[in-house]
């Protein structure tokens, strides 16, 4: 198996490590669009060829790992989903650039002329668990934005990340760009979290991705501002006046596609006055597929596969081959149970009704609803954003997919021909 090699900030505190990507993005959003764009090639290039590298270590890590099936989905890495990495990467340097843009101007009475302008947040802290092309994605959106990056990836899949951070760093370099602003401490420790969690003044925004538990504990101890959601319990309706067979297709997609990220359905909430006839064709669609289900007492009594459910179960989030199923009475009953069980992640209807729809989306206070589509299309590479840093559920800053554009702030520009004020 390659070797990674030992970081040169081996000896670095996370507040000493932050502080050269401080440095380092203070250069790098001065770059013009043409520098950060090479610089993503440039990453995408080195990516490609750290490829047997990056995937003998990951499968090592993989066989290692005593974890669930679902987990070890998340953990692995293959040559589509390490070109996806790439082709990322590339997507993103396609985008238009997200800084100096004029966001607002106006005029006063006196004469001074005021502009508001997309800026860099700075330094950007990611916290991630398993899915080690998380940290690819968050390189290349800051890359793209201007802003440094401090990674610090799951244990079960370090050194996968490691080598990742690696080539990213190639690609810096070999764009003629500092890549320092991208860092990652050479180990594990859990103790670098806590660091990053208080290094205010160093680090402008934490961005936990993982489990309930990680991002819970991220945003309780935080001293620093936390862009997060806590869970990603999605739920799908499927209205009376659905379309059959555009519910079946979308369900088995939205559930079982890959079951272990955010913006999986773990939720099925269909319409009484239809569910006798369709929920039994569900059931059996994504029991072909190894789901298994768990329900209120209307669900199990039309169909005797689904598990009498516990309040709890439809709290939870099951990242797995499980489906939570609650047969409703109306669009208000259903209202009512995301706004009691949900986490403000994603929520999808299946109708024909444009009306339903409508009540549907402007009830629902989620940050991402959908109409006739799979919640699984939650996901900043499908919104166009050429990739995603993370998902933010909170109604501050940025909603929902966060991509380049939600990664800057602004200042305002005043510009005058002498007023002075009185």
């Amino acid at each position: 198996m390659a070797m990674v090699s030992v970081s040169s900030n081996s000896t670095l505190t996370i507040t000493e490590l932050a502080q050269k990507v401080r440095d380092a993005a203070y250069q790098l959003s001065r770059t013009d669009i043409q520098q950060r764009n090479q610089a993503l090639r440039c990453a995408a290039k080195a990516l490609r060829a750290a490829e047997a590298e990056i995937l003998a270590v990951n499968a090592d890590e993989v066989a290692k790992a005593d974890v669930s099936s679902a987990f070890k989905d998340r953990m692995t890495l293959n040559h589509d989903r390490l070109e996806a990495m790439a082709k990322g990467l590339e997507d993103i340097a396609g985008l238009p650039d997200p800084l100096g843009k004029e966001l607002a101007s106006w005029d006063r009475p006196n004469g001074l002329k005021f502009k508001r302008v997309s800026v860099p947040l700075g330094v950007v802290g990611m916290i991630y668990e398993s899915r080690p092309n998380v940290g690819a994605d968050a390189v290349g959106i800051c890359i793209k934005s201007g802003n440094g990056i401090v990674l610090r990836g799951g244990s079960e899949t370090h050194l996968t990340s490691m080598a990742i951070h690696k080539a990213m760093q190639q690609g810096m370099s070999d764009a003629g760009l500092n890549p320092d602003s991208i860092a990652m401490p050479s180990d594990s420790d859990r103790r670098h979290v806590m660091e990053m969690l208080h290094a205010v003044g160093i680090i402008d925004v934490i961005i936990p991705r993982g489990g309930y538990s990680l991002i819970r504990f991220v945003q309780q101890e935080a001293r620093v501002p936390v862009l997060a959601h806590a869970a990603g319990l999605c739920h799908t309706y499927i209205h009376q006046t659905a379309d059959f067979e555009k519910a079946r297709k979308v369900l088995a997609n939205a559930k079982m596609r890959r079951t272990g990220i955010c913006g999986a359905t773990e939720t099925l909430l269909i319409d009484e006055s239809i569910a006798k006839e369709l929920l039994p064709i569900l059931v059996s669609d994504l029991q072909k597929l190894g789901c298994r289900f768990v329900g209120n007492a209307k669900a199990s009594q039309i169909a005797s596969e689904i598990e009498l459910a516990s309040d709890e179960d439809f709290a939870t989030e099951w990242l797995d081959a499980v489906l939570s199923v609650a047969v409703v009475k109306d669009i208000e009953e259903v209202i009512q149970h995301i706004v009691k069980y949900g986490s403000g992640h994603t929520e999808a209807i299946i109708a024909e009704d444009e009306k339903a729809v409508r009540y549907f989306m402007d009830s629902v206070p989620s940050a991402v609803v959908m109409w006739n589509t799979s919640t699984q299309f939650c996901d900043g590479g499908e919104f166009g954003f050429g990739a995603e840093i993370g998902i933010a559920t909170g109604r501050l800053h940025a909603r929902g997919p966060v991509g380049i554009e939600q990664l800057t702030s602004y200042r305002y520009e005043v510009y005058g021909n002498g007023q002075v004020r009185s």
